[in-house]
C-alpha cells in the first residue's frame, strides 16, 4: 500500500495501534522469559518497557475516538508511566550491582535482535501515519526509544560474551531507564505543546 492510498481516519489508526500492541506483548513476554533465563536487567528492562507500552496502547486506543482534551490526557499517562517505568529499572538494576548477576551474552543479542525487527515493524507501521495527533506521537515515541534500546542490548551481549563480566548489562538496563525519561518528558512538552496551541486557537 502506498503512502498516499493510506487511510487516516479513526479506523486506521485504531487498527495499527492494535497490531503495534500486541506486538508489543509478544516482545514483553519473550523479554521477560529470556531475562529471567539469561539473568540480564537489560532483558527484564526491556520486557517491563513493553508491557508498559502496551497499557499505554491501551489507552491511546480509548482516546482516539474521544476529544482532544482526552488524547492529551492519555499522552500525560503515557508520559507519566515511562517515568515511572524508568524508576523501577534503575531500582532492579542497583539490586543488580549490589548482589551480582551473571548475564548470558548469547540469548541477549538473539532476542535483541527478534525485538529490533519487530519494534522496526512497529515503528513502520506508526511513522505511515501522516499528521498524527498528540497521541499518536506518543506511540511512535515508544517505538522508536524499543528499537534504540535492542541496538544497546546487542552491544551489551557482545561486550558480555567477551568479558565474561555483568556491567555492560547493568549500563544497558540504566540507558534503557535514561532513554524512557527523555522519552516520558518529550510526550509530557509535547502534550503541553498541543494544549497551548490549542489555547491560543481559541
Amino acid at each position: 500500500m502506498s503512502e498516499e492510498s493510506f487511510d487516516l481516519d479513526t479506523a486506521e489508526k485504531r487498527r495499527t495501534l492494535w497490531i503495534v500492541l500486541l506486538l508489543n506483548l509478544g516482545l514483553a513476554a519473550g523479554f521477560g522469559v529470556s531475562g529471567v533465563a539469561a539473568d540480564s536487567s537489560a532483558l527484564i528492562a526491556n520486557g517491563l518497557d513493553n508491557a508498559s507500552d502496551g497499557i499505554v496502547y491501551i489507552i491511546s486506543l480509548f482516546a482516539l475516538s474521544r476529544s482532544q482534551a482526552w488524547k492529551r490526557g492519555a499522552a500525560l499517562t503515557s508520559g507519566v508511566l515511562l517515568l515511572l517505568f524508568a524508576a523501577g529499572v534503575l531500582l532492579d538494576a542497583g539490586r543488580r550491582y549490589l548482589s551480582g548477576s551473571e548475564p548470558l551474552g548469547p540469548t541477549m543479542i538473539g532476542m535483541a535482535i527478534v525485538a529490533a525487527l519487530v519494534n522496526g515493524l512497529c515503528l513502520w507501521l506508526l511513522k505511515r501515519l501522516r499528521e498524527p495527533d498528540v497521541n499518536m506521537r506518543a506511540a511512535t515515541t515508544f517505538s522508536l526509544n524499543d528499537f534504540v534500546s535492542n541496538g544497546g542490548i546487542i552491544l551489551a551481549g557482545v561486550i558480555v560474551l567477551w568479558t565474561g563480566q555483568n556491567w555492560p548489562d547493568l549500563v544497558v538496563g540504566v540507558a534503557v531507564a535514561a532513554i524512557a525519561v527523555k522519552g516520558g518528558l518529550e510526550i509530557l512538552r509535547d502534550a503541553r505543546s498541543d494544549a497551548d496551541t490549542e489555547g491560543k486557537d481559541q
